[in-house]
């Protein structure tokens, strides 16, 4: 029986910019390799496949994989199956809704607004708070996997760091949007950043393209299959603990725009919002927009 899919661009108001993401319904049946071999077949950053929830007071139970492997959480799936989904309960006419999405990390509760035919936002709260790990590498090795001297890397307080949401990430600080868009990762040295794991580089700087934004980034990660994402909510969303340690911002509620894949001729908006009490992080939640491209159905 045939199975229905979209495809949304996720992190932007316009198609053919932000991220795309495919998304498969009816995903019962097809297994663990059967939802690999179909992510591949979408060649995109990551392909949602959509359950029945194990808890029936959740909306959905999703899985999502890279060309690659399976992630236990990812941020633009997130956002686009949860805009999708309140287009496919609310219909086209304007409205929110909220629901809480099953994922590896646990539940994912999202706040849905439809904002007319086939597009949206969304904004899910992290199930748990970004946490550092020990292992970041030394600036010098960072340097020789991009392809950039070692006197480019921090500004500020910060400094390269490991940090996780779900998902870890390498977050390099560069001082500038010149160094961050020339960057070229080099394959040889990539695989010493984090050996017997796949590394994923998050470099950023303050110096955006547009104003409003605070922090210009790109992501690669070639041991997922993702050579360069456009935009990576779940970076985005552990980057939430780098910022609140290196910027230490006053308590109370912040909004960060965090601008990617200009270099890639994709530009995507992650909203990052911030609550800050006693000094550390109490909790962060990642928004944004997003609008369905295609759909069509699989024969597998």
């Amino acid at each position: 029986m045939p199975r229905r899919f979209f495809t949304l661009d996720v992190f932007t108001d316009r198609a053919l910019a932000g991220n795309p993401l495919a998304v498969v319904l009816d995903a019962q049946g097809l297994g663990d390799g059967g939802m690999q071999a179909i992510a591949r077949e979408f060649n995109l950053s990551e392909t949602v496949f959509v359950l029945p929830p194990e808890d029936p007071h959740q909306r959905a139970k999703l899985r999502i994989f890279t060309p690659a492997r399976e992630l236990p959480f990812a941020g633009h799936p997130t956002v686009g199956t949860a805009v999708l989904l309140g287009l496919l309960d609310h219909g086209h006419h304007h409205g929110n809704l909220a629901f809480g999405l099953e994922e590896g990390v646990g539940i994912v509760p999202c706040a849905v607004e439809i904002e007319g035919e086939g597009q949206g936002s969304a904004t899910f709260t992290l199930p748990k708070l970004p946490w550092e790990e020990a292992g970041a590498p030394e600036p010098e090795r960072i340097a020789a996997a991009l392809g950039i001297g070692a006197d480019a890397i921090g500004f500020d307080a910060h400094r390269p760091s490991l940090w996780s949401a779900g998902n870890a990430f390498i977050f390099v600080p560069l001082r500038d949007r010149r160094t961050v868009d020339a960057l070229v990762p080099n394959a040889a040295e990539w695989a010493a950043l984090r050996p017997g794991e796949r590394a994923a580089v998050f470099a950023y700087t303050r110096e955006t393209a547009e104003a409003g934004s605070a922090f210009h980034a790109r992501m690669f990660a070639p041991g997922l299959g993702v050579g360069e994402d456009p935009a990576t909510g779940s970076a985005v969303a552990a980057f939430a603990g780098a910022v609140t340690t290196f910027d230490r911002p006053a308590d109370g509620e912040h909004v960060l725009v965090i601008e990617q894949g200009y270099a890639m001729g994709r530009p995507s908006k992650i909203r990052l919002l911030l609550t800050v009490a006693d000094g550390a992080l109490a909790k962060a939640s990642i928004g944004g927009r997003a609008l369905v491209v295609t759909e069509g159905a699989l024969r597998v």
